[in-house]
């Protein structure tokens, strides 16, 4: 309204206040959902009180009649706008039902996961045990052990599918001795498996989840064990390099070929990884809960020489707070 005083006000300066009119209109409706009938008011609106100023200066001789050609011009960019604008509002609306959708499908994915895992525990749990007490009770029981073996299998991949449709969940990093947890991890596996173990770390203390770190190791722990035979050597180190901390778990076990190493280094799918050997989801939760504190994970190997797992986590990782709180530093991530 400003404008349109100006323009009526200043016969034959009305060049700039007539632009700003436009402007003015298009900035409003870029803002703003309009109805059509409310957008169609509004041209009819400004494209009538417009050119009522520039007919009555081009009445008074102040300006061609030519400039009144300005109005449906403005009128038509204006219209192509708007189509333009209510294109995209469609196109947003309907990128965000495909958005909500894709979220419900991903939740009840995971719910399907868990609720799965969870169902299948009871029975695994009930099926072992008979097959603990036939095994008891057998001359041979080469086959109840594989049974017993299986169901233990069973029992670990469901539960790693859980780990994987929770690794993005919300949790807390404390700043924790990295050396003394290296060393209880790899403490659990001793019995377990008759190996040559060994842990040397140099880190110190850094922002790490214990349990999630613990998971990650766990997984690349069980897979050391799985491609190696008695008597073979398993061993974690922890140095630090640059601005990195790196843990790295070596065995002496079969290995894989440069080809086989590359590939799982670069699998970058969300899913695992699956190998020849195995359903790759103990490398994906590695991977996952590694790159949630911004590092990497990288497979190295030779065919009977063993195989080498790095992880590299920065010093200084992304999107983590640390805070002092009662005199003990924790992170949140």
């Amino acid at each position: 309204m400003v404008n349109i005083a100006l323009m009526y006000a200043f016969p034959g300066a009305e060049t700039i206040p007539f632009h700003l009119v436009w402007i003015g209109l298009s900035l409003i409706y870029g803002f703003t959902v309009w109805r059509p009938y409310a957008m169609v008011l509004a041209l009819v609106a400004v494209a009538t009180s417009t050119g009522y100023v520039l007919a009555h200066h081009a009445e008074l001789g102040e300006i061609g009649w030519e400039e009144t050609t300005e109005v449906p011009l403005m009128s038509a960019i204006f219209g192509v706008m708007a189509w333009h604008v209510h294109r995209r509002q469609r196109a947003l609306a309907q990128v965000a039902r495909m958005a909500e959708a894709e979220q419900r499908r991903a939740e009840r994915q995971q719910l399907f996961v868990r609720l799965a895992s969870h169902e299948l525990r009871t029975p695994i749990t009930i099926a072992r045990g008979y097959a603990e007490l036939a095994l008891k009770a057998a001359d041979d029981g080469e086959d109840l052990a594989i049974v017993i073996e299986e169901l233990d299998k069973m029992a670990r991949i469901s539960q790693r599918l859980v780990t994987l449709m929770q690794v993005d969940a919300a949790y807390e990093l404390e700043v924790r001795d990295v050396d003394a947890q290296l060393v209880r991890i790899v403490r659990r596996w001793e019995p377990a498996a008759p190996r040559e173990w060994a842990v040397r770390s140099t880190i110190g203390s850094m922002p790490v989840n214990p349990e999630r770190l613990e998971t990650a190791l766990d997984c690349l722990l069980e897979n050391a064990v799985k491609f190696t035979s008695p008597g073979d050597r398993i061993a974690v180190t922890g140095y630090l390099s640059g601005d990195a901390w790196v843990i790295e778990v070596a065995d002496t076990g079969v290995g894989m070929t440069g080809e086989q190493a590359r590939a799982l280094t670069k699998a970058k799918e969300p899913f695992p990884h699956r190998t020849a050997t195995g359903s790759g989801l103990g490398l994906a939760i590695a991977r996952a809960v590694i790159e949630t504190w911004g590092g990497t994970l990288r497979v190295s190997g030779s065919p009977g020489l063993g195989t080498t797992v790095t992880l590299s986590i920065p010093v200084t990782v992304d999107k983590i707070h640390i805070r002092k709180d009662d005199n003990q530093m924790t992170a949140t991530s």
